[in-house]
Formats: C-alpha cells, structure tokens, sequence
C-alpha cells in the first residue's frame, strides 16, 4: 500500500510527530510506501530523509495517489483527501484534548492511543464503536534496549517531558527529600534529548507520562508517572497493565500535583519490581505489533472506501461546513485576546526557567482558568 502521513508540522521532537516517524519506518520496514507531508518541515523531517522515507511539503509534488492518508488533525487531513479523491482516510486520536474529528465522508476508520480517547470518541463524538480501533502507544524496542539492573536504592532520577517547566519545582522539592539528585530535558527547558535512548539508561527513576514513561519503562527504569495536571503511581507489575490502558496518562493521574504525593511514590521505588514492569512493557508495547495493527486498519479503510466510493458532492458539502464552523476560529487568532495568550504563555514558561520568578508565578490551576477565559 502507498501510505500519505499527515501532520500539522514536522518541525519539533514531539509526540504526534515523532509517532509519524515510527510508523513511516515501521511501513516501510515491510515493504509498503510511506509518504509523510506536513505545511512546515524541520529536523523531524530530515529524520525521516535519513530513513529513506519521502517527504513533501506541498501536496502537488506527490506524483502517485496514496491509497490510505492518516491524519492527526483535521485540516491537514481533509486538505489530503480533497487532494486525492481516490483515497480512503484513516483518523488517529492521540489524547483527550485533541480536536473533534471531523465527519468527512471518505474516513473510513478512526484510531485512539487508549481507551480514554476511545471512550471520548464513542461517548462524545459520535463515532461508532465498530469504527474505531485501539491501537495503544509503542515504543521501538530495538533503540530503547535494556539497561544494567537497578541498583537497590536509586541514585539519579529524570524529569522527562517536553512540558517539564510547568511542574519541575515541585518535583525537585520531592526529590531534594528523598536526597535524589535530578535532572531534567523536554522542550520548555532547552534540554530535549534528539536521543533519549542514550539518555534514560543513565536514571533509576523517571518522572514521566504517556509516550515518555513507555520509552523510560521499556529501558529498565522505575517511572513515576507525572505532569503538571497531577501524580499518578509509580508504575509497578500489579498496576502496569490498567494503565497502560491509559496510556499512563492523563487518566491515571488522579493526585493533585504535591512533593508529597510524589515523595510517597520514590519511597514505593523497587528495583525488582521495575525489571518486571520493563519487561511486561516490552513484550506488549513493541513498534511491530502497532505498526501491523495499524496496516490492518488501513487495509479495511481501503476495501470500506472501494466497495462503498465517496461521492465528490457529499465530500463538497463536508468541507463546506468545515469552512463554516473555521470561521470563528479564524478570526479569534487575528484578536486581542489570542496575542494577549500567546505573550502569556511565552512568558509564563520562560520564567519557570528562573528559579526566583518562578515562586511568584501563579498556579497552574489558575494560568489554566486564564487560558479558558483568553480562549473564549
């Protein structure tokens, strides 16, 4: 099959775009033909270069129709199916705050990380359970190898997360308790890693969530799942099926953010039980068995798409509503309000930076009560 990618850019190291990534080179791997297309291109698409995956910033230059476009947004998605008429679209949900897929016609199959998503898109959305598939995130076991074993008591432990600025004071402060050193990478710092993998087999704890805590688990570290919207546990062999269920996300953490909580959770540290947890997470959450997951859904939106063909006036009447209901969207990014929340958002994670500004920073319950009101 020849497989069109979407994104909405393939610039920054982030989680949907490196996600193309492992499956691009998981497809071609089995000899199918990968494209990756994005409006604005970067150091991830120079990765997949590297991996002899094609990639094209402007729909025109793919010569051949693909026969699946799978898409992680609505507008690049749609842009590709109104390009290749012939092509059945496949939707992929990667969490509960994604936008609301749009009902075109000619998507045919719909894939959610976990059921959280699942369930938003089934009891929300509108999309029918016989429609969408549960293809939980993976992490490619051959650059994430195991490390030497825990030692008995840990001695270095990692924030990791692109997000890391908004929460990295209260988990130094529950570390600086447990007398744990730590460092930090992720986006909002200035520290990501182009190669975590060389990276995480440095850490006997890793303070993580969804994609991060799968890649820190599947080399052998103790991961405590975290992010600045709460704590969750540190991931053990009794509960690390339940949450991979939930993408060791945004469900499972059910604290609030605390030193506390997360001092409660780096005394639970076992490094017995974290060799078992690494070991239960590599022999479910392998990049193959995704990528083959993820053919057979393209495999079945292309023979819904064939036996059934859309008709270019109901594809018409979709984009039409599309357009309508961008609107209003469009013209709150050319508002007040919308520079006023870009200015403050820069701003509010260049000072988490600054260990001094930071403590006169508001919560991070309130910047997100500014937010919803600024997004208005």
């Amino acid at each position: 099959m020849r497989i069109l990618l979407t994104a909405a850019t393939l610039d920054t190291r982030t989680g949907a775009e490196l996600y193309i990534v492992d499956v691009a080179t998981g497809l071609l791997a089995r000899g199918h033909q990968p494209v990756a297309f994005a409006p604005r291109l970067g150091p991830v698409a120079e990765r997949l270069r590297d991996a002899t995956v094609p990639v094209a910033e402007n729909l025109d230059d793919l010569g051949a129709p693909p026969d699946v476009v799978h898409g992680q947004d609505n507008h690049v998605l749609l842009a590709a199916l109104l390009r290749f008429p012939g092509a059945a679209g496949v939707r992929v949900c990667h969490g509960w705050v994604d936008e609301r897929p749009w009902p075109f016609p000619r998507i045919q199959r719909y894939v959610a990380v976990d059921d959280t998503v699942r369930d938003r898109m089934t009891g929300e959305w509108g999309i029918p359970t016989d429609r969408v598939a549960t293809v939980r995130n993976f992490t490619d076991l051959r650059r994430f190898t195991p490390r030497p074993p825990l030692p008995q008591a840990p001695v270095r432990a990692l924030l990791f997360s692109n997000y890391a600025a908004a929460h990295l004071a209260v988990v130094r402060e529950a570390c600086a308790r447990a007398g744990l050193p730590l460092d930090v990478t992720g986006l909002s710092v200035g520290t990501a890693s182009d190669r975590p993998e060389d990276l995480l087999g440095r850490y006997d704890i890793v303070f993580a969530k969804g994609r991060c805590a799968i890649e820190a688990m599947a080399v052998g570290a103790a991961v405590i799942l975290c992010d600045a919207s709460g704590v969750g546990p540190l991931v053990t062999t009794t509960n690390v099926h339940d949450l991979h269920r939930m993408n060791f996300g945004l469900r499972a953490l059910s604290s609030p953010l605390s030193a506390t909580a997360l001092a409660q959770e780096i005394a639970r540290y076992d490094a017995a039980d974290a060799a078992g947890v690494s070991d239960h997470i590599r022999s479910v959450a392998s990049l193959d068995e995704a990528v083959d997951r993820l053919i057979g859904v393209y495999e079945q939106a292309r023979d819904d798409e064939a036996a059934s063909p859309g008709l270019p006036a109901d594809d018409m009447r979709s984009v039409s509503a599309y357009l309508l209901a961008l609107g209003p969207r469009l013209s709150w990014t050319q508002s007040t309000r919308a520079l006023t929340y870009q200015l403050l958002r820069r701003t509010y994670f260049g000072l988490q930076r600054v260990p001094v500004a930071r403590r006169l920073l508001a919560g991070r319950v309130l910047a997100q009560r500014l937010q919803r009101r600024l997004q208005r």
